[in-house]
């Protein structure tokens, strides 16, 4: 029998959490002090008591750092905030604890199974990287910065999270927008529309305004939240990483930060950054000088295409040259059906059964389900999918609880900002590639060590089984099992073949824009420039070819930089590996079962008991290659006029 899933609250939402939360870390202190009380234990039973603690203190944490981003009510973000910072000082005093590493060190990995040995590797390694062996000077000033940093990284959080600008604009200024945006923007009594930052105005008017001014306006709002207040956080974040890596004998933050990643190095991220920049040099510039004749034939004098174009003329080349009008695409993708077809579509390639709950949730959005696998549960997922002031403004999966064998189930957090009618068939690939990040969590959560349950692989391979699940939003076969028009027609498979040529104008420049942000990400953290603004400019002009819109601050309202620090470049690393795991599909047939479930026992059942480059390996029968992605990048688009 699985185990039983969390207790959520049906009210008192505050006490709750702070009991729960304090509880468990009232279970860490235990248990740490009975693995330091100098009791003479065997390898297994130390690394079952720190296994216990780790446990306790994850679930604390989970819990805690998922309801700052989404609990409606303010007083418990707050609260969830405060608790935040009450786990990770926690970790921070556990991880420096000189003892607890002795009782760790002196063990043997003699007679352990690989799993165990592995994790006994893993401890002592985190405890180096920690600091515990520096001096006690040393340690104490390591403290203060982990307590100092995970403060700025709520700051920097929240300022985004809250920051929810708007422009006011005459309703002839929405021309081009879809009628049922319209039908949701009507004029207040002034006359005005107000369109806000959010995603779900953000990226439609960016797409489809045909007002030039008003989409720079809405642009520069949406590139500037979090500024000033984050300008002042992210110096300081960024002087505090520097410091601690240089603390621990590491040369920068990204050399730190890279050391437990695939890619190994802080330079060899520079050396991706260069060698992704070069591959997809003649595509993005192929796409760029379309995009620029094109917005020549309205402005014949233009010699730029900026961030507050790229959206509107990529799009309108698309309708023009491919014959794909997303506003007419959005059609078939109604909120409803999509989510129902997303469960579908993923329970018939994975072996998979949703059974929808109904249990207390923190918001009336919130659907339940329980994950069944040949009739066993096997997990719980959260789907938490429309915005609401206060709530995460982006889409991730965020862990509820991991899983352990026999001990408890995994839950995962599905957190999303969809419309609740139809959808950009964007929003449908987004949606499939954030439920790949809930599934690695539920079908990775059959694990005995927490260390290694769930998304638990090193970084920059986590959005790898993500990306190649957007490639199932892609196909006509799965889009015709769900995308349906107002009358119940399913999408025609012609249509779809249109937007699949489609897809591929574009995709040069979108892998300069991301190559952009990744040297952001980058070079913030390795050159720590006096003048970020300056920097960032230079940075994204030089490797992403679309100029940047004067008056914005995009650093303060990148998020990624607290999450993912100096390593956004995952995203493209994952992209290059998730090519590659694809090529063993046969296109023609996504739901084959051998090659599906193939890839789910040997690439996500397995979480992080494993070393990402030998899941992958275990899968293709060799090691990964740069191969599939250069030939995807290098594949030019279709148009009308040349098909």
């Amino acid at each position: 029998m699985s185990p039983e899933p969390l207790a959520l609250p049906s009210r008192d939402w505050s006490d709750w959490l702070v009991d729960y939360v304090l509880g468990g870390l009232r279970t860490v202190s235990e248990v740490l002090e009975r693995l330091g009380d100098g009791t003479l234990r065997g390898t297994a039973e130390v690394l079952g008591l720190w296994n216990d603690a780790d446990i306790a203190l994850r679930g604390a944490g989970s819990a805690a750092a998922l309801f700052v981003e989404v609990h409606p009510d303010p007083d418990v973000r707050r609260r969830a905030e405060e608790l935040v910072q009450q786990v990770d000082r926690v970790r921070t005093d556990r991880d420096l604890d000189r003892a607890l590493y002795d009782v760790v060190a002196e063990t043997d990995s003699a007679g352990l199974d690989e799993a165990a040995r592995r994790m006994r590797e893993h401890v002592l390694r985190d405890f180096r990287r920690s600091g515990v062996d520096r001096d006690d000077r040393t340690r104490a000033r390591l403290r203060e910065i982990s307590e100092r940093l995970t403060v700025l990284d709520q700051d920097f959080g929240r300022a985004i999270r809250d920051d929810v600008r708007e422009i006011r604009l005459i309703p002839e200024q929405l021309d081009g927008l879809p009628a049922d945006f319209l039908a949701a923007h009507a004029p207040a009594e002034d006359g005005l529309v107000t369109v806000t930052t959010d995603y779900p105005d953000y990226h439609p008017f960016r797409a489809y305004a045909r007002d030039a001014e008003a989409r720079r306006d809405l642009t520069v709002e949406f590139d500037s939240r979090g500024w000033p207040a984050n300008d002042a956080v992210l110096h300081e974040m960024l002087d505090l990483r520097a410091e601690k890596a240089r603390l621990v004998g590491y040369d920068s933050w990204p050399d730190y930060d890279a050391a437990v990643k695939m890619i190994g190095t802080g330079a060899a991220i520079d050396e991706f950054i260069q060698r992704i920049s070069a591959t997809a040099d003649a595509a993005g510039r192929r796409d760029l000088e379309t995009v620029l004749a094109r917005r020549r034939a309205d402005e014949p004098a233009a010699t730029t295409v900026d961030r507050s174009e790229i959206g509107y003329y990529t799009e309108l080349i698309r309708r023009e040259q491919y014959d794909v009008d997303a506003r007419e695409v959005r059609r078939y993708f109604d909120f409803p059906r999509v989510r129902a077809g997303l469960l579908e579509v993923t329970g018939r390639l994975f072996g998979l059964e949703y059974r929808p709950v109904d249990v207390p949730r923190w918001h009336e959005d919130v659907t339940v389900y329980d994950v069944y696998a040949e009739g066993e549960r096997r997990g719980r997922i959260h789907l938490d999918l429309h915005p609401r002031e206060g709530k995460f403004k982006h889409a991730a999966q965020f862990d509820l609880v991991g899983g352990i064998t026999d001990r408890l189930l995994p839950e995962g957090v599905l957190v999303c900002n969809f419309p609740r009618g139809l959808m950009e068939h964007q929003q449908v690939v987004t949606l499939f590639h954030e439920f790949g990040h809930l599934l690695h969590h539920v079908l990775g959560g059959q694990q005995e060590w927490a260390r290694f349950s769930g998304v638990a692989t090193e970084w920059d391979f986590v959005e790898a089984p993500s990306q190649m699940l957007e490639e199932w939003a892609w196909d006509a076969t799965v889009l015709g099992t769900f995308a349906v028009d107002e009358t119940g027609t399913p999408i025609p498979v012609e249509l779809v073949e249109r937007m699949r040529a489609a897809k591929d104008f574009g995709k040069g420049t979108w892998v300069r824009t991301q190559v952009g942000y990744t040297a952001v990400s980058y070079l913030l953290h390795r050159d720590r420039p006096t003048a970020h603004t300056e920097a960032v400019f230079d940075a994204l002009e030089r490797h992403s070819l679309i100029a940047g819109v004067p008056g914005t601050h995009f650093q303060t309202s990148f998020g990624h930089l607290a999450g993912y620090t100096s390593a956004y470049y995952t995203y493209l690393w994952s992209l290059v590996i998730a090519k590659d795991l694809f090529s063993a599909f046969d296109a023609a047939d996504l739901f084959d079962p051998s090659v599906a479930h193939r890839y789910r026992d040997r690439v996500l059942v397995p979480g992080g008991s494993r070393d990402a480059a030998d899941l992958v390996a275990d899968f293709l029968g060799r090691p990964f290659a740069f191969d599939a992605f250069a030939t995807w990048l290098d594949r030019a688009p279709v148009s009308r006029a040349t098909r």
